[in-house]
């Protein structure tokens, strides 16, 4: 998870919690606040999902989000978060796989990220290796 904010991530992670849904396994967040951090995990294949705060400073997590998918090989999903829900568009531009809106909801939140991850595990998403 990236943000440069940590009450940022502390929001997401409260907001999707430890079991997104009954029939996933617990997930682990891994809390980065740069940019280097997001894509040496992700190029090290160390990522399941990335979830990135698309309002992040100096660069966004659409930027990043956009970033990833074109340059690295099996890219994790990724869902990027916006503060408005007329940002949603550029969350498409960034190639996210979904797209969560401030202030985050925790079902939402939680279905999102169970949904990512279904597809993920049924194929429909392809990943890494």
């Amino acid at each position: 998870m990236f943000s440069h904010r940590p009450e940022v991530r502390e929001a997401i992670t409260t907001a999707i919690g430890r079991r997104p849904a009954p029939d996933l396994g617990r997930v682990r967040f891994h809390e980065v606040g740069g940019i280097a951090d997001v894509l040496a995990a992700c190029d090290a294949g160390q990522v399941d999902l990335a979830i990135l705060d698309g309002e992040a400073q100096p660069t966004g997590g659409m930027g990043l989000s956009r970033q990833l998918k074109n340059e690295i090989d099996d890219c994790p999903p990724v869902i990027v978060t916006v503060r408005r829900r007329d940002d949603r568009w550029l969350a498409t531009w960034s190639q996210a796989d979904a797209v969560l809106v401030h202030p985050l909801d925790p079902l939402t939140a939680a279905e999102t990220v169970a949904d990512v991850l279904r597809r993920v595990r049924s194929g429909e998403l392809v990943t890494r290796s």
